[in-house]
């Protein structure tokens, strides 16, 4: 791949993501995951057993003789990190694209759109058995050169450890911002449930889920060789109909592992697949976070 190839293919990330995704969302950006923050918000009354004390507004209950709490907005200039998983199953995809390169464009999209706010973004990158890290910067000039290095990162093989990377991330950052942590979950939720949950009670997590349609299904081809990315092993088997009933059902089974186990941890799911639009996939989830958001925001006032 030349130098100027990953340049263009970047350029063209941008466009994409200023162009449809803002057009898709319209109006104000309040981020991926509407929630609270440090910037003071309106006013309203205080609800016993479901508001904090600590912001009850004085001045305002003084002033009605009604106690009144005042609401917090989504902070500005935080410090937003991702994991991405460039780990050899990555490198799979039978679809539009593959894997890897949404990765790629599942992390340019949130730096985009943290930049917009002001966040500063950085990155941690599984890659092969070892985990760079990338300094949280503001600004797109510093967006666009770690995404040119996760672009230009080497394919190498090897055995990925999720539940240690989200450790690390979250040892290493515990100022309150956003993460972001994109991976195909392929490891069992046991090796890394208990982190996010970790992560979770201090940060607001999105966790975005890598699929390709050949992880769900296998096509009825007869016989077929299969390698693992990761150890280089291979297999010759023959898809039968009941090899390919029992495929699709273990895996139905894991993905549906995933979805209970993210949702135990209390964070945010979003499913990417390399045959669906991504850009239409974060949009509805964006929008659908917002419309979920408005909704508390209406019951807990009234």
């Amino acid at each position: 791949m030349t130098s100027r190839a990953p340049h263009a293919a970047l350029r063209r990330l941008e466009l994409t993501v200023v162009r449809r995704l803002d057009g898709l969302l319209q109006g104000g950006h309040q981020g991926l995951l509407p929630g609270p923050g440090s910037e003071l918000g309106d006013t309203r009354v205080y609800v016993p057993g479901e508001d904090d004390v600590r912001r009850m507004d004085w001045a305002v209950t003084a002033r009605t003789t009604i106690p009144h709490v005042r609401d917090l907005i989504a902070d500005r200039e935080l410090e937003t990190w991702a994991l991405a998983d460039l780990s050899a199953s990555m490198d799979f995809g039978t679809a539009d694209t593959d894997k890897r390169s949404l990765v790629i464009s599942a992390i340019g999209a949130v730096g985009f759109l943290a930049s917009r706010v002001g966040d500063r973004f950085g990155a941690y990158v599984i890659h092969g058995d070892q985990i760079h890290r990338y300094p949280a910067r503001p600004g797109r000039p510093a967006l666009f050169g770690l995404l040119k290095s996760l672009a230009e990162a080497p394919h190498d093989p090897g055995s990925t450890d999720l539940g240690g990377a989200i450790e690390l991330m979250a040892a290493a950052h515990r100022r309150r911002g956003m993460r972001v942590i994109v991976s195909d979950f392929l490891d069992a939720p046991d090796s890394w449930e208990r982190p996010i949950r970790r992560l979770a009670a201090r940060q607001q997590v999105l966790a975005v889920e890598i699929i390709d349609p050949r992880e769900l299904e296998l096509p009825d081809v007869g016989q077929v060789t299969l390698v693992d990315p990761e150890t280089g092993h291979s297999r010759d088997i023959h898809l039968s109909r009941k090899l390919r009933d029992r495929y699709a059902e273990a895996a139905a089974a894991q993905r549906e592992a995933n979805r209970v186990a993210l949702r135990r941890s209390g964070v945010a799911h979003l499913v990417l697949r390399t045959d669906r639009d991504w850009v239409f996939d974060i949009a509805q989830f964006v929008l659908r976070q917002r419309r979920t958001a408005h909704l508390m925001a209406r019951r807990t006032r009234a």
